[in-house]
């Protein structure tokens, strides 16, 4: 187990001289498990005091800067190996930051949608709205209700474009009850269209319940601003690392219909 207590001195992202830090957590050389701090705003000097579980060989910690619209910017990184940790002894010490590694780098592309949830009309509104770095591609929306597939729908097929513009609108009938007593996950995934042979996955990301940093904060927003629409990008994770995550089970046995599958005009 390890922690994650403070940062102080961080280096300044924003234009008004401070950032938006948080950390993101993930063990080597397998990536399956990536954990994230809390978002702190306006700060060089955030207070965490979180703690995660891993159960191998190198702890990778890496500092963002955290940005709605844009990609969240790299302040540093911290490498740990623990096969040096003495295990006996609870460890606590400052140490600097170091340039990010580049050989781990893994870009699967973005994507940017808002949610809107209006509690009153048990409507949860999910726009996809535009994404980046990536190949002929269409986006599933799938909810899952209990670890259970639920509902899904997906957007057209953008061809020719590596930064695709969809702002293609779902609405979904999930009731206040279900949202409230955390039942409800989000499965956001990108697919590279082939004509030919099976479809494959670019990326994911999830929301709800079990979510956590970034993907847990947007949900939050969302639920603490009904009836408002909140955007924001997302960087894309694997598919093994989100299916391992998140497991969900088969399909609830029962017929479940989308509402409303429109799509907004640009004009």
């Amino acid at each position: 187990q390890m922690g994650i207590k403070q940062a102080n001195s961080l280096k300044a992202m924003d234009i008004g001289g401070s950032s938006d830090p948080y950390v993101k957590v993930y063990i080597c050389p397998d990536k399956s498990k990536t954990c994230e701090t809390k978002v702190f705003r306006n700060t060089l000097n955030p207070v965490y005091n979180e703690q995660f579980t891993f159960q191998v060989s190198v702890v990778v910690m890496k500092v963002f800067d955290f940005n709605r619209f844009s990609k969240h910017e790299i302040i540093g990184e911290l490498r740990v190996q623990l096969c040096n940790v003495d295990w006996n002894h609870v460890i606590e010490e400052w140490q600097d930051l170091a340039e990010p590694a580049k050989f781990e780098e893994e870009n699967l592309g973005e994507i940017c949608f808002s949610l809107r949830y209006v509690p009153t009309a048990s409507k949860l509104t999910v726009v996809i709205l535009e994404a980046k770095n990536l190949k002929d591609p269409y986006v599933k929306v799938q909810l899952a209700l209990d670890k259970r597939k639920w509902k899904k729908r997906k957007t057209s097929i953008k061809r020719k474009t590596l930064n695709p513009y969809y702002n293609e609108s779902f609405t979904f009938d999930v009731t206040f009850e279900q949202i409230q007593v955390s039942r409800i996950n989000l499965v956001i995934s990108v697919w590279d269209h082939d004509d030919i042979s099976r479809n494959d996955a670019l990326g994911k990301i999830f929301l709800g319940c079990d979510a956590t940093g970034n993907q847990l904060r947007h949900w939050a927003d969302m639920l603490s601003n009904p009836r408002r629409p909140v955007a924001q990008w997302h960087s894309l994770l694997s598919a093994e690392q989100v299916n391992s995550t998140l497991t969900l089970k088969k399909k609830i046995p029962i017929p479940s219909k989308l509402v409303e599958n429109t799509r907004w005009s640009s004009k």
